[in-house]
């Protein structure tokens, strides 16, 4: 591998671990202030099992990142647990709650909410070439079709 591809591997992998670890940490702040979480949750979805749900998924996702064998798998539900907690943002957005740790400014919930296609799109980044990823050498027959080019 060549100097260019390599460094961009090793900042991908990097991106991966950091990316895990802030789902990981998030994901357990679901279950230490759910009340904060409960908050913004819309009124026809019960908010504090949605919280707890959430905070599951999070914490698997980002677990599931680190696995060679899930990663694939851990993207793509990372990408519609992103899809499925967007009204939350927006309801967030439109009723102006107060959420702790979070400045309490209208115009910066707004500039927030592009914010989840950045992490829709960085969990995609880790659905393509899972065969190049760190760890995929070591699962038996992974990936058939990339090896045969």
């Amino acid at each position: 591998m060549s100097s260019a591809p390599q460094s961009r591997y090793r900042r991908k992998e990097i991106l991966r671990g950091i990316f895990a670890v802030c789902l990981i940490i998030v994901g357990i702040s679901h279950f230490v202030r759910p009340e904060q979480y409960a908050r913004i949750v819309p009124p026809p979805f019960p908010p504090f099992a949605s919280v707890y749900i959430s905070g599951v998924f999070e914490i698997l996702g980002g677990i599931g990142l680190m696995i060679p064998f899930v990663s694939v798998a851990a993207a793509w539900g990372l990408i519609s647990l992103f899809i499925a907690v967007f009204p939350a943002n927006i309801y967030m957005t439109l009723h102006n709650i107060k959420i702790d740790g979070i400045p309490q400014n209208q115009a910066l919930y707004w500039a927030r909410l592009p914010l989840q296609a950045v992490l829709i799109a960085w969990a995609y980044w880790y659905t393509r070439n899972p065969e190049t990823q760190a760890g995929s050498d070591l699962i038996p027959n992974s990936f058939p079709e990339a090896k045969t080019h």
